[in-house]
């Protein structure tokens, strides 16, 4: 992409390689698209992720969620944890766009699976929010279902980051925040997997950001005025990974991604709605019972660390790639959120 990402600046976030996108997409299979909606008071949008190119409720994955925080409204997440399983793709959008995505996605499966609702059950759609009010008019229900379909057929290994999608219109740490995305490998015994990251950035103040463990928020708090101090927003982390692991395992590698969102300045505030989805592409589980087993290979215990500091790591950095690849927007009643990468362009503060 031609965007100017964290590394562009002479940022390295941690000690693990990337991989060759630094991205979620760098887990093979999964695609990333996006509608974005901008005119006016309405800036917001659809990310749509993908997790493997086949027919995923025909081949579920392995999955889990972790609510940080549960200042949020995300639709799928009990039946994930029940069964551990993804059989569709995530959507992410605004807090009040939750319903329309829902049925959207219910459709599209529909039509791709003519067995639900008759020879099998119905199908479980997953869709996260942030509340997008600063910027944009929540109130107008802008989101339609054909932004949805916009978003699924956008789907790309290549995807933009920033101002786009369901981050058109999110604000983080006072700043223009959005979709933010980046990947580590992990080198194991056995192979190199990928742990891939994907946030969707809508929460703290200015004075807490820090990049590399820089105070940059509390510098800029000397130069700049933050508009909206009061951290009230959320996060949703999106975690794709080939790594054979059990729901379980990855459950406990997903919690993980807490410590990542710390190291930018994250409190985890009382109004925050921090959601963290995950999922493996290391075994598709077939829908129809054929085989009266199913057999699984997963990660010994003692490898598991390794994945910890990759999901970190990755959203670490996804966080910083959302704000600096972000441009600043202007919406709902003039109110503007300023992009990171412009204030470090006028005023004496320096990321390294």
């Amino acid at each position: 992409m031609s965007q100017l990402r964290i590394r562009d600046f002479g940022i390295d976030i941690g000690t693990l390689s990337t991989g060759r996108r630094n991205a979620i997409t760098d887990v093979e299979g999964v695609r990333v698209g996006h509608c974005t909606l901008s005119e006016g008071s309405t800036q917001t949008g659809v990310t749509a992720i993908l997790p493997h190119e086949g027919n995923i409720f025909k081949e579920k994955l392995i999955a889990s969620n972790h609510i940080i925080n549960g200042f949020g409204k995300t639709i799928g997440t009990v039946q994930m944890n029940e069964l551990g399983t993804l059989e569709t793709p995530i959507l992410l959008t605004n807090t009040l766009g939750i319903g329309t995505a829902s049925e959207a996605l219910i459709e599209y499966m529909l039509e791709r699976n003519p067995e639900i609702g008759r020879s099998t059950g119905s199908v479980n759609p997953v869709v996260g929010e942030c509340n997008d009010m600063i910027l944009n008019d929540i109130r107008n229900l802008s989101i339609e279902k054909k932004h949805v379909v916009q978003a699924l057929e956008d789907a790309s290994s290549e995807f933009p980051e920033g101002s786009v999608g369901a981050g058109r219109g999110m604000v983080c740490y006072s700043l223009k925040g959005g979709v933010g995305s980046s990947s580590r490998l992990v080198e194991l015994r056995h192979g190199t997997y990928t742990i891939g990251v994907l946030v969707l950035t809508n929460f703290g103040r200015m004075g807490d950001l820090l990049v590399n463990g820089r105070p940059v928020g509390e510098q800029l708090s000397q130069h700049v005025k933050a508009s909206y101090e009061a951290d009230k927003g959320s996060v949703m982390v999106v975690v794709a990974t080939d790594l054979p692991v059990s729901d379980r395992q990855l459950n406990r590698i997903i919690k993980r991604s807490v410590t990542g969102l710390s190291r930018t300045g994250s409190l985890i505030t009382t109004g925050s709605g921090d959601v963290v989805i995950g999922f493996s592409t290391a075994a598709k589980i077939p829908y129809k019972a054929d085989t009266p087993l199913l057999s699984f290979q997963t990660i010994h215990e003692t490898d598991i660390d390794e994945a910890f500091r990759a999901v970190s790591e990755a959203t670490e950095e996804a966080v910083l790639n959302s704000l600096i690849t972000a441009d600043s927007v202007t919406g709902r009643e003039g109110n503007e959120a300023q992009a990171l990468r412009s204030l470090l362009e006028k005023y004496p503060v320096s990321l390294l």
